[in-house]
Order: structure tokens, then sequence, then C-alpha cells
């Protein structure tokens, strides 16, 4: 799904749509095994071998899985941070410690997400975060990711703007959806990496 750029940028909704029918002809073995080579990846990245505290999330459905590269993470001491979805589609934190410590949580008619059961620590929690796992469904050759539409890691993104931090924004993704280029906006912030299930691939920061 190569687009390059000379025509007409696709459209946003079109692009979600057509990357979620790609991942939702995958079968659960193919995102169990996704997961594990995602997490042996991505526990190579300098920053998260070094990152005392990482913003993450819990995968749902086809996409990549995360558990695995969660627990690791905890083995290592690192304090893994998870999103809770408030009402207004902004981000609450809180704690990771193991499958025992998240809650599903059904919002309304959207999917049933599983969040952190313990203490809430506030949306500015993130901002002590050395590095920030993003989820996506694409990211191009500058580093531009294409999210699912509804905002959550927008605010996030400018939040971390707004304290003046800098974290690493790694997204993780399936190796088919590193493309040559995706719509971006004024406000869309490129991230530092991808994270895929054969490697990782770095962007020149802004």
């Amino acid at each position: 799904m190569e687009h390059d750029g000379r025509t007409a940028e696709p459209d946003k909704r079109v692009l979600r749509r057509e990357f979620l029918s790609v991942r939702n002809r995958l079968t659960a073995d193919d995102v169990r095994e996704a997961g594990r080579a995602l997490a042996e990846r991505a526990l190579e990245l300098p920053e998260l071998a070094h990152g005392r505290t990482v913003a993450a999330y819990v995968s749902v459905g086809s996409e990549p899985g995360t558990l695995a590269l969660l627990d690791a993470l905890c083995a290592r001491g690192v304090r893994v941070l998870l999103p809770a979805l408030l009402p207004d589609n902004d981000l609450d934190w809180g704690e990771y410690t193991g499958p025992d410590s998240l809650a599903r949580v059904q919002h309304g008619g959207k999917m049933a997400l599983f969040e952190p059961s313990g203490t809430r620590l506030g949306p500015d929690a993130v901002t002590a975060a050395d590095v920030v796992l993003l989820p996506g469904l694409a990211v191009d050759a500058r580093g531009m990711r294409l999210g699912r539409g509804g905002g959550s890691y927008d605010r996030v993104l400018a939040r971390l703007e707004r304290a003046g931090v800098h974290p690493r924004l790694v997204v993780l993704l399936y190796d088919t959806e590193v493309v040559a280029r995706v719509p971006a906006e004024a406000h869309d912030k490129p991230v530092h990496a991808v994270v895929t299930p054969s490697g990782v691939r770095r962007f020149p920061s802004p």
C-alpha cells in the first residue's frame, strides 16, 4: 500500500479503513506471534534499555500485541504507565504492575479497553515518561503517524509540548504499515522511531 505523494493525498478516513481491513484479516495466532517479535525488537531499543518510566498501552483486537513487551519492561524494573480513556477522549494514566493490574472497561458504543485498575495519576502523569509508545495504523518515511482518529494521542503530544518535555516517541506497527506517505496536518508531530516485528526504523529529528 504505497502512497508516494505525487498524486492527491488520500483521505485519512479512507486510509484508516484500508489499514483496519488488512488488520481484521489477521488470525489470533498472527497477532500473538507479531506481538512476541515486536517485544524482542522493542527491547533492543537503547531508549527502552535506559528509560525509567515508559508510557505504553494495552493492545486490543488486531493491534500488534503489547502485553509481552509490558511484562518484559516490568521485569526490568521499568515504571510502566497505561492510559485510561476519559469521557472527552483525553487520557488519564495509571501504573501497570502485571496482568492482574488491568480491568476491562467498556466505553459506550466503542470497543472495550484494558485499563489500569489502580490509582489514577492524572492526565499530566505522562509528562514524566522517558519514552511514549504510541498506537497507530501507519507511519511514513518522514515519521508522520496515522492514528485511529479519536484525537486522544494528539492531546497527549500537545500536553508534552506544553510541559516542555521531549520523551522519545515510538510507534508500534506491523511491517506492512510502514509506507511512503500518509496525510499530515500542521499540528501532527513526527515520531522518532517505529518498531515492527522485523526491526526498528528511526526517523531524523525535526
